[in-house]
């Protein structure tokens, strides 16, 4: 290039920056923020890039590239998430607790089983005896073996009687009365305390019918099955010859119910129904000055089946003894018998009856005066074992000798 070239150029520059250098704005204080921001939100972009990069993992990575734009912009607060996240169960399928586990009082319920020595070993609360005499109720110990005028532990079973998931126990006591005391079966239950609570009385035994419980079991509904028995076994009276029933009893939310098995018992084989009556006994001087008399006797049998034997007994005083008349029906001697006299007399029909027109002589010289006499009968089996009477205030009278 030559010099005058070089000189046309150099005038084009200068002129160049006159003209624009006047047309542009010095950079003031509000430029210099504007700047400022701009390099700050610059800087900010790139900071959120990289802690999302780096504490994200991949798939805040996998979202960042797939999104249709990559350019920076704000950064939401990122969730912590932990190693092994919980799964939160949907509102209408709430996950179950473990049994047992629950620390809500609402849904805890206790469990009320009990062992034998549980039982045994802490005082007890039991639903009151039938009237007479009986055995202690309130905060008393069972006991384990039979204790006069104690409360003794026969049997115990457990099951859910109540239908709210937990068990309750039940248990067979006897109030020991000499043979024949009073039974009755308890439910009790635990409360939050861990205490026993009694339920309540399943059932219990009566002075009619049943008179005996021989066991109990519950069943998976929450059904309490106790076997029953008529007759109360003790006095003579075998433990077999007693009939037994299967009653089913069920938690109404009150008390418990019978819901299964029979409720009544018909006439028990080993029974019977017979009845006795007598005139007085007046002594009139006979010839040979003995003082002799008639008192007639009936026996019935009331009840639907025959009687191999009846057993009648006089309790006239040994004064008093058997004449000839009146007597043959007797089997045995009994002239020979000590005081009470005794007539063992053969089968009676249903609704049959024997009329016995009975003698006694007193010796001469034997002073006698008034007085009364039981006069009583009782059923007998073949294998002369006393049967009991379904009606037995009408198997004594007392008649006057006089």
């Amino acid at each position: 290039m030559s010099e005058q070239e070089t000189l046309d150029l150099a005038e084009e520059f200068a002129r160049y920056r006159r003209t624009a250098l006047a047309e542009v704005e010095a950079p003031g204080p509000a430029a210099v923020r504007r700047t400022v921001r701009g390099r700050g939100r610059r800087r900010l972009a790139a900071s959120a890039t990289t802690a999302l990069a780096l504490f994200g993992g991949s798939a805040v990575g996998y979202a960042a590239l797939s999104g249709p734009d990559h350019r920076p912009g704000p950064v939401d607060p990122t969730p912590n998430i932990s190693e092994s996240p919980t799964p939160t169960p949907m509102p209408t399928s709430p996950t179950p607790s473990p049994a047992g586990t629950s620390a809500s009082p609402a849904t805890t319920v206790p469990d009320g089983r009990f062992s034998r020595a549980q039982l045994l070993g802490v005082p007890v609360t039991l639903p009151a005896w039938r009237a007479g005499p009986g055995c202690p109720t309130s905060q008393t110990r069972l006991t384990a073996d039979a204790r006069e005028d104690a409360n003794w532990l026969l049997a115990i079973d457990h099951g859910d009687l109540d239908g709210d998931g937990a068990v309750e126990t039940v248990a067979l006591v006897q109030c020991v009365l000499g043979t024949r005391g009073p039974m009755q079966v308890v439910a009790f239950d635990r409360d939050k305390e861990g205490k026993v609570t009694t339920v309540g009385r399943v059932v219990a035994t009566t002075i009619d019918k049943p008179q005996w419980l021989f066991a109990l079991d519950v069943v998976g509904d929450g059904t309490v099955r106790v076997q029953v028995g008529d007759i109360a076994p003790g006095g003579g009276w075998p433990a077999e010859w007693s009939q037994r029933q299967w009653r089913g009893y069920r938690w109404n939310g009150d008390g418990f119910a019978q819901v299964s098995g029979p409720t009544a018992f018909g006439q028990n084989p080993h029974s019977a129904d017979v009845s006795v009556t007598a005139t007085d006994l007046v002594l009139t001087t006979a010839d040979d000055g003995s003082r002799t008399g008639t008192a007639t006797v009936r026996v019935r049998n009331r009840g639907t089946k025959p009687v191999a034997h009846v057993d009648l007994r006089l309790g006239v005083p040994a004064a008093v003894r058997p004449d000839v008349d009146g007597w043959a029906p007797c089997g045995g001697e009994p002239q020979d018998t000590s005081e009470p006299v005794t007539c063992t007399l053969g089968r009676l029909a249903a609704g049959a009856e024997v009329r016995l027109d009975l003698s006694f002589r007193v010796a001469k010289g034997v002073a006698l005066g008034t007085g009364k006499a039981d006069v009583r009968v009782w059923a007998m089996d073949a294998g002369f074992d006393f049967l009991l009477d379904v009606n037995d205030a009408d198997n004594q009278v007392r008649m006057t000798y006089r």
